[in-house]
């Protein structure tokens, strides 16, 4: 929605906050949160200080509405939809995820796998957020998996492939082009289908260990 603040340098003028906001998100995906200064946030939003103050309260409040916006965009999550077994799941997670982040319409990497990390200690309370929203989407993949495998393994898994998630975005960011991302999902994958059956288990491969369900049927979370 457009209101108007005032700008101290040219009086009143208009201001359109959604496209403030995602001015703001690309410079933190871009640089991350403490790569970025109010003077940049104003610089390229085209508004003064004071202006961005009324807005947003401070440069964290416009960082929270930029991780917000962030979450709206395709990600990791949406290849877990239509999954029908647990292999698809595991593969349209990655592949989802190799999309999201080497995607040329956006910024190199993950604004949520990688994002303050590491911080100065008056930055701690962005990165507890960020924390939980990297363990809520841990929490999700475990869910989505749950349907074909026991709860324990499923968290086991959805740790693993959490990790996997960040390793692909810090790839991403240095470099690595979607050939090369698209690879090391391949390598994943085979790695988890190469593993032994557990006791009981039809066969090789994620739905053949205990406690596979492969004929419940899949849906949304």
């Amino acid at each position: 929605m457009d209101k108007k603040v005032r700008d101290g340098r040219r009086g009143p003028r208009s201001f359109n906050r959604d496209g403030a906001v995602e001015t703001a998100m690309r410079l933190f995906w871009r640089h991350g949160y403490e790569g970025v200064s109010v003077a940049d946030l104003t610089t390229a939003i085209g508004i003064a200080p004071p202006s961005l103050y009324a807005a947003f309260g401070s440069k964290a409040g416009l960082f929270r509405e930029a991780l917000d916006r962030y979450a709206l965009r395709p990600g990791a999550l949406d290849g877990l939809a239509a999954a029908r077994t647990l292999e698809e799941a595991v593969g349209g997670l990655l592949r989802a995820a190799v999309r999201a982040v080497s995607d040329p319409d956006g910024e190199r990497g993950c604004m949520v796998s990688s994002g303050l990390i590491q911080c100065a200690a008056e930055h701690d309370d962005l990165a507890r957020d960020l924390l939980a929203r990297r363990r809520a989407m841990r929490d999700a993949i475990a869910r989505s998996l749950a349907r074909w495998i026991d709860p324990p393994e499923a968290g086991e898994m959805a740790n693993y492939l959490a990790t996997v998630l960040q390793g692909l975005a810090v790839q991403a960011r240095d470099g690595a082009d979607r050939a090369a991302l698209e690879g090391i999902v391949a390598r994943v994958m085979d790695g988890i289908g190469a593993r032994p059956p557990r006791d009981g288990a039809a066969g090789p491969g994620p739905q053949g260990r205990k406690g596979a369900r492969s004929s419940r049927p899949s849906g949304q979370d």
